[in-house]
């Protein structure tokens, strides 16, 4: 849930009047030969509160739109979501990470943006709390 509110308060600041529709992806991300730690059930209750919080938290803005995806890996899944919907951007508020958290993990935030076909805007407030 930290993910969403950090993304919202984030997406909050460059909102304009034009911006008809945010689709709100979420990856259920699943293991390959390994059991998952949650029930498929409790995982799917946790993307159900993530998308209504993001719809509570823009009940007077643009239109919210729902996507749930499942697949091994979450920049995949989110790419194509975003090729299967049209969409004219992805947002994403990266989360905090010191630099060398950064260079010694996989740096999903550089795939997002190195496989996307759609212009990708990385919300951070430049504090690494």
């Amino acid at each position: 849930m930290d993910d969403a509110e950090r993304t919202c308060d984030a997406l909050d600041e460059y909102l304009d009047s034009g911006v008809q529709t945010i689709t709100i992806v979420h990856v259920i991300e699943q293991t390959e030969g390994y059991m998952d730690t949650a029930s498929p059930e409790a995982l799917e209750q946790e993307a159900e509160k993530i998308f209504g919080y993001v719809e509570n938290y823009f009940e007077d803005g643009p239109e919210i739109q729902r996507e749930l995806r499942y697949g091994t890996d979450a920049i995949e899944e989110i790419v194509a979501a975003a090729d299967d919907l049209g969409v004219s951007a992805i947002g994403f508020s990266p989360r905090p990470k010191g630099r060398l958290q950064q260079l010694l993990t996989d740096n999903t935030s550089y795939r997002l943006i190195t496989e996307s076909h759609q212009p990708v805007v990385a919300f951070s407030k430049g504090d690494d709390d």
